[in-house]
């Protein structure tokens, strides 16, 4: 990859959440007195940000680069525009004391000041954020829209549908992939979630989020697809994945109904785990997935590809 497309990857923030960990791993030949290239760290530049803690140090602040809703990107239908068709966005931070200027502390009055200007900005809800796998569907078709959904698929999402409704939450909206089987499961569960509202985007479209470690044989896609997939799938954990906003006062519930690889890699990173871990976790047709993301930013997950509210016999994994 050329050197222009690196830099604009790190600006962007895409592969792992942060410029300054992709900058720090560049080495850049430093000839020796011999005239060996010695490997040198790069500093990052100062636009890049302050590096994220170590790994198994949790960040508070993970969710600094949400993508505002109204400058979200939509799928290039050049797909062989790859990775720089997506735009960059710089975005408020959200951890609170990340927005006040600390600066202006020695003119306020005192702690009870900075602590009335931090709590402006606390988010005071949870949010309740439910991954539903599509159902089974017609693996074999060559052409995307005729990849529908099986007999089996159907009872699938009729089953999912009805474990839903059973919780007694006030969902508050449903979004769903722009895929056929995504469309398909998401008409049938929402039969059973009346008045809940549907949205539609290209940016939960199944991909190839970040090569898998370790490799699989059976699964080789070709390399370009993880960058053009790869920006898309972490744009929507971007912009679908953080903790609430500080307007919002009751805790919320939401549906997000895509495919199997773009929940995995959504819950290795809401999770702060390796992303290249994605492949690990497995998922079955019509699975919940239930992440909890707290007014102070962290994550737990309560539910990974839950099926057990179907009978043995309509379990699938395809």
């Amino acid at each position: 990859m050329a050197f222009r497309q690196a830099l604009q990857l790190a600006a962007c923030g895409l592969a792992g959440g942060s410029a300054a960990v992709f900058f720090s791993a560049v080495a850049v030949g430093k000839t020796r007195a011999g005239g060996d290239a010695e490997p040198r760290v790069v500093e990052p530049p100062a636009w890049a940000g302050a590096a994220r803690p170590g790994p198994g140090v949790w960040d508070p602040n993970w969710d600094r680069s949400q993508m505002s809703s109204l400058a979200q990107p939509q799928l290039p239908r050049d797909r062989q525009c790859g990775i720089l068709a997506w735009p960059c966005y710089r975005h408020p931070r959200r951890e609170p004391l990340s927005l006040v200027n600390l600066r202006k502390r020695s003119l306020e009055p005192g702690e009870e000041e900075l602590a009335s200007r931090l709590d402006h900005y606390k988010a005071k809800a949870t949010r309740h954020i439910f991954l539903i796998r599509h159902s089974q569907y017609h693996v074999d078709a060559s052409l995307e829209k005729d990849r529908t959904l099986t007999p089996l698929g159907r009872e699938q999402a009729e089953l999912t549908g009805l474990r839903l409704a059973s919780l007694g939450l006030k969902f508050n909206k449903i979004v769903h992939s722009s895929m056929t089987r995504a469309i398909e499961t998401t008409d049938i569960i929402s039969k059973h979630l009346p008045g809940v509202c549907k949205v539609s985007t290209d940016l939960l479209r199944e991909g190839a989020p970040i090569e898998p470690d370790p490799p699989v044989s059976h699964w080789k896609p070709e390399a370009v697809q993880y960058y053009e997939d790869g920006a898309r799938i972490e744009a929507a954990f971007r912009n679908y994945i953080h903790r609430a906003d500080a307007k919002q006062q009751e805790d919320s519930y939401e549906i997000f109904i895509c495919h199997a690889n773009v929940i995995r890699y959504i819950v290795c990173r809401a999770l702060q785990f390796p992303p290249e871990g994605w492949l690990r976790l497995s998922l079955n047709n019509g699975s919940i997935t239930h992440l909890v993301v707290r007014p102070d930013g962290r994550v737990a997950l309560r539910t990974l590809g839950d099926t057990g509210f179907m009978p043995p016999d309509k379990i699938s994994r395809s």
